[in-house]
């Protein structure tokens, strides 16, 4: 029998600052139900739906049943939301005088279903010629807007508890602190030495010339653009799903180093939720090559759409690079924040 503290390392317990985990290698649990009732209420009450029809107003949530969590299992992101919604609603036809009252009913808001795949149920309290009007403009209008704040309950959950969920274990973080870290300030110290901003260097300095390519990719995200922009410019997401260290400045002219010090770059453009613009090098390239990146975001109808352009990669590396957005980046975001294109 082994002595005690000698076992196999996954079991032991150490203090860690959630409490709970164990070396990462246990469940770990929030639960997001109080923060998402808030929520609901905080998108829903108030919203105002108008058409040439008419116009309404979402003045309460007489119902709001259910629970969410999300959960790491060995530093994979799981998030788990089931909830029946109902809600009234009071509106009057263009031109019209009398208030009409309604309800309206979403009973599996899951995380199984695609937003089109949600049903949303309009009811009227009274049948009148009026009433059914609005009925309808509720059914053509009401739902789609109703359906848009279930996007955005799902965007800002993803986002609120994707931070801080997968916590390295204490060993583990005072074993890499004095490695990766000093590797990650070493190379942000090499990008403001070679940023076109940095006094030592000329206009006329733009790197060594050798044959460069060009790599185009398109990526489809089961997601809304906030959560594709979160994860190409959010220091604590890129550190989430690369599972190395990362230091960011999300802003034009901020600088980047990523994968423990493996890529590194500057931002020239951001335009949230739609454009990233970067200069981009892998550590291994020539001193002072960088690529021009611009990547847009295009939302679909239960999608979001990446183009990437990626020119002046160095043509030896033109695979490799190729293979490292695709592994390290699309395919790692996919996973960890559960946004892959299969419907």
């Amino acid at each position: 029998m082994a002595k005690w503290g000698e076992g196999d390392p996954r079991w032991i317990v150490e203090e860690r600052p959630d409490a709970t985990n164990v070396n990462n290698w246990h469940w770990t649990e929030k639960d997001a139900t109080d923060w998402s009732k808030n929520k609901f209420k905080e998108l829903f009450i108030g919203l105002k739906i108008e058409s040439d029809e008419g116009s309404c107003e979402i003045k309460d949530l007489s119902k709001i049943e259910g629970e969410a969590s999300v959960t790491n299992r060995r530093g994979k992101l799981a998030f788990f939301y089931d909830w029946v919604l109902v809600g009234n609603w009071q509106g009057k036809v263009t031109d019209g005088q009398k208030s009409i009252k309604g309800k309206f009913e979403i009973p599996n808001l899951g995380e199984e279903h695609d937003t089109n795949e949600i049903t949303v149920g309009i009811s009227i309290d009274k049948d009148t010629d009026e009433a059914r009007a609005i009925k309808e403009m509720m059914r053509k209008t009401g739902v789609n807007c109703i359906l848009e704040q279930v996007e955005k309950y799902v965007t800002l959950l993803k986002q609120e508890y994707s931070q801080g969920i997968i916590l390295p274990s204490k060993s583990a973080a005072q074993a890499q602190s004095n490695n990766k870290e000093n590797v990650v300030k070493r190379e942000m110290n090499k990008v403001v030495e070679t940023t076109p901003s940095s006094s030592k260097q000329t206009s006329n300095n733009v790197g060594v010339k050798i044959p460069t390519n060009t790599v185009t990719m398109k990526e489809t995200f089961r997601c809304t653009p906030d959560i594709v922009y979160g994860a190409l410019t959010s220091q604590e997401m890129m550190r989430l799903y690369t599972g190395e260290s990362s230091v960011v400045e999300a802003a034009p002219g901020g600088r980047f180093v990523l994968m423990g010090g493996n890529v590194l770059g500057e931002f020239t453009e951001l335009v949230p939720s739609s454009k990233v613009c970067m200069r981009w090098r892998m550590k291994s390239w020539p001193d002072e090559h960088y690529s021009v990146v611009t990547i847009e975001l295009e939302q679909k109808q239960d999608s979001t759409v990446l183009s990437m352009k990626q020119v002046g990669v160095p043509q030896r590396e033109l695979d490799r690079t190729q293979e490292g957005w695709k592994v390290n980046f699309w395919e790692r975001m996919k996973m960890v924040f559960r946004i892959g294109s299969t419907i």
